[in-house]
């Protein structure tokens, strides 16, 4: 690879989905929390899988989803992520490589299959995921690959992946060589159960490692353990450059030392809200690599996020390209 060859490289949780319809009862008979990610074992896993409805199953996990929506907006894209020497991690390797997506890591052999994760969606479009981690949990610093990150102009990193300790420090690891070559580290905060488990270890990471923080409002006030977004944003102005607030139908707020830009939804009919965030990162990462002003950026990422919700599924159906005018 040359020097800047890719403008994203995402490291996240390999995960095939499969999304299915279901309604609050189904929800309230499993003691599942609605809107909320949950780890799940294989026994629950499987029997989960089979009280579900029809499935429709796709390659996602969130920075996954991410790096999808940035190479289908003409963004150079890598992904590094473990998935298992199995059926489902040949369907996810694929997909990603189909894609456009550079896609260098081994997958494991002889261990934990692929990681799925089944995906409720109420008729309010709520996304309810329950997470078999499987192989994702085995990916460590020896799966950070120096010369991609080393490619990217941004390094997106998937803070789901902060639950097994050998993820974080293969965070640390991709962040220093990122850093090391000039380049700047990104991560999502990815939902507020996963701060509330990882919260002093996420607000060092961002702290001393981050450039650009993602999160939407739960996400961000939950590290912070305000009810203030004023004084949210005040703290993440403290710890990090650059932050992306996203804020379902009011917009977003990107938030800089010098400036905060408010940029609007997108009108859509919400039909799926799954991979909404995962998409509006991707629509502003590929605008921000691309030089554009903050406000521009932040379009690109409503644009993206609205043709998410728009749909069953998290990734696009539609030309995002001709979307952005």
């Amino acid at each position: 690879m040359t020097t800047s060859s890719l403008d994203i490289l995402g490291i996240g949780n390999a995960i095939v989905d499969v999304l299915s319809r279901a309604d609050d009862a189904f929800l309230t008979a499993r003691g599942l929390d609605k809107g909320a990610m949950r780890l799940i074992d294989a026994a629950e896993a499987e029997a989960l899988y089979a009280a579900m409805g029809p499935g429709v199953e796709n390659s996602g996990g969130s920075a996954g989803n991410t790096c999808a929506v940035a190479a289908a907006l003409g963004a150079k894209v890598g992904y590094l992520g473990k998935v298992a020497d199995d059926t489902l991690g040949k369907v996810f390797s694929h997909d990603l490589r189909a894609l456009g997506v550079h896609f260098p890591t081994a997958p494991l052999v002889g261990g934990a299959p692929t990681a799925r994760c089944l995906i409720l969606v109420t008729p309010d479009a709520q996304r309810t995921m329950n997470t078999f981690l499987g192989a994702c949990v085995t990916f460590g610093e020896a799966d950070v690959d120096a010369a991609s990150v080393e490619a990217a102009k941004v390094t997106y990193m998937e803070g789901y992946l902060f639950d097994p300790p050998a993820a974080q420090a293969a965070f640390r690891k991709a962040a220093k060589i990122a850093h090391g070559a000039g380049r700047q580290v990104s991560i999502t905060l990815s939902d507020s159960f996963c701060v509330g488990r990882h919260r002093e270890a996420f607000r060092a990471f961002i702290r001393e490692e981050t450039d650009i923080l993602f999160a939407n409002e739960a996400e961000i006030l939950a590290l912070y353990q305000t009810e203030s977004l004023e004084e949210a944003v005040a703290a993440a102005r403290a710890d990090v450059a650059l932050t992306a607030i996203t804020r379902s139908e009011k917009g977003c707020l990107i938030v800089s030392a010098k400036e905060a830009v408010e940029v609007a939804a997108v009108p859509t009919e919400v039909v799926d809200t799954t991979g909404a965030g995962d998409a509006y990162a991707a629509g502003f990462l590929a605008g921000y690599t691309r030089g554009l002003p903050l406000a521009e950026a932040g379009r690109w990422g409503s644009v993206a996020a609205a043709e998410a919700i728009s749909h069953f599924g998290a990734r696009p159906q539609a030309d995002l390209k001709a979307l952005l005018g």
